[in-house]
């Protein structure tokens, strides 16, 4: 008899969402982790520090250029070092949750690199010591991603950084160069910008987070111009020189031409994710990767080999933390024999800089790609008595319906605190809604949200405030 029904291998936000489902549905299970902590890059070196960060930066930047136009007066000091414990301590309580959890729901842990080590057994490779074997009925692989590095760039975590060193520099870089316009990379740099650093991004397309709404990405740009970065677009960094004081960063034009030299302190390369996928036997075993070098499975998660499931970052699809948790829990709930099921139609996504950007559903671009006949509703907030009164009117959301039936394919949202709002479309795009039901839906006054409102009556040409 088999010591696990699941073993999950990785314990980031998909597998250890995956263990405590599992775990409530009275499946036995473990997690083996390679890290000293749980939590995986998430929790350790990603959404939660930066998160962290990110606020600190926030209130500093509010207090030293917005408190005195509110009759607040300050003298606001920045302490790099106290700054980073802050951020820490916060690591420290997410994680040090997480280990809670699996003793409350009775899960084990194996400290070690797991790895498949044949049908139904996990290898389990400590740093010291001996490897074991346990024996599982089914595994789920949930081992994530890895920053992508360019070949000609090497990144020592001091001055060339990626998103983690990023998250730990010991004091304000001058100038920084971000190789990247994507959400990390926009993320990281705008924490060093408000915290006194120039920020110059390079970025290989035509325009920065080019997976969003064209209108958004381009209003997104102005106000990060605003806000005092620099953008060179269609253009690519070849090369970093680290002999100096200052590093000289080779710019070129993406489609070739005449290069520049910008000098920074730091450079911090993002330039996106890849999946985790090596030492894992996966080949021994017969598991299949697509193109990309992720796992392929179907519908159910399952991979090529019987009682082997992939989620989160392995597998296709955006490399979402809260898609990752999604694809734990319906995994969990189809090896117990349920009907576990993620829509991805409606996943949200979210750029944390200020103000955020967050979007659910399908682009204008995609919409006209596929010939889809649709209407737009849109509300900016510079037309929300909230947003006047907070001083936060930068930014607008834009509601896609369909022409035919008014069900809404994609809401878009560039403005304060729209990762929290985007909340209330995703709900209402799960369960089908039109954008008449959402103009329908009584909004309290005086908030934010009643943009969302106007925003949805707009589609239909009857927006109340503008």
């Amino acid at each position: 008899m088999a010591a696990y029904d699941v073993t999950v291998i990785g314990s980031g936000p998909g597998g250890y969402v995956a263990a405590i489902r599992a775990a409530q549905l009275g499946l036995k299970t473990a997690v083996v982790e390679k890290w000293p902590t749980f939590g995986g890059t998430c929790l350790n070196i990603g959404c939660i520090p930066s998160k962290a960060l990110l606020h600190a930066s926030e209130m500093y930047e509010e207090a030293n250029h917005g408190f005195a136009e509110m009759g607040i007066g300050v003298d606001p000091k920045l302490d790099v070092p106290k700054m980073l414990a802050f951020k820490d301590e916060g690591v420290a309580g997410n994680v040090k949750g997480v280990d809670f959890l699996f003793k409350k729901n009775k899960i084990d842990t194996y400290r070690g690199t797991g790895s498949l080590a044949g049908p139904n057994k996990v290898r389990v490779t400590p740093d010291d010591g001996e490897p074991q074997e346990i024996e599982t009925k089914n595994v789920i692989i949930a081992t994530g991603s890895d920053i992508v590095r360019l070949p000609n760039i090497e990144i020592d975590e001091e001055r060339v950084v990626s998103s983690t060193g990023a998250l730990d520099l010991k004091e304000v870089p001058r100038r920084m160069v971000l190789v990247g316009g994507g959400v990390i990379g926009l993320e990281l740099g705008s924490v060093w910008r408000r915290l006194g650093s120039e920020v110059t991004v390079v970025e290989f397309l035509d325009r920065i987070i080019p997976t969003e709404d064209g209108e958004i990405s381009k209003q997104f740009q102005r106000i990060l111009g605003k806000q005092g970065m620099t953008f060179k677009l269609r253009s690519k960094v070849t090369g970093v020189d680290t002999s100096g004081n200052a590093l000289k960063v080779t710019v070129e034009p993406a489609d070739g031409g005449e290069a520049e030299v910008l000098e920074a302190d730091v450079v911090l390369v993002a330039i996106g994710r890849r999946p985790y996928t090596e030492g894992l036997g996966l080949d021994e075993v017969g598991v299949d990767l697509d193109d990309k070098g992720r796992i392929k499975t179907d519908d159910h998660f399952r991979t090529s080999v019987a009682g082997v499931y992939a989620i989160g970052d392995v597998i296709a699809g955006p490399m979402l933390a809260h898609k990752a948790e999604d694809e734990g829990v319906a995994c969990a709930e189809i090896i117990a024999g349920e009907a576990g099921h993620v829509n991805y139609g409606a996943i949200p996504n979210v750029v944390y800089t200020y103000p955020e950007v967050a979007s659910v559903g399908r682009t204008e671009e995609a919409l006209k790609a596929d010939g889809v006949d649709y209407k737009v509703g849109k509300f900016p907030f510079t037309a929300n008595g909230r947003a006047k009164v907070n001083r936060t009117t930068d930014g607008f959301v834009k509601v896609l319906a369909d022409a035919t039936t008014d069900r809404v394919l994609g809401v878009h949202m560039i403005g304060p605190d729209a990762g929290t709002m985007i909340a209330e479309v995703t709900l209402g795009m799960e369960f089908g809604a039109a954008a008449e039901d959402i103009a329908r839906t009584c909004h309290a006054h005086p908030t934010l949200s009643e943009g969302v409102k106007e925003a949805a009556l707009a589609v239909a040409g009857r927006a109340i405030h503008m």
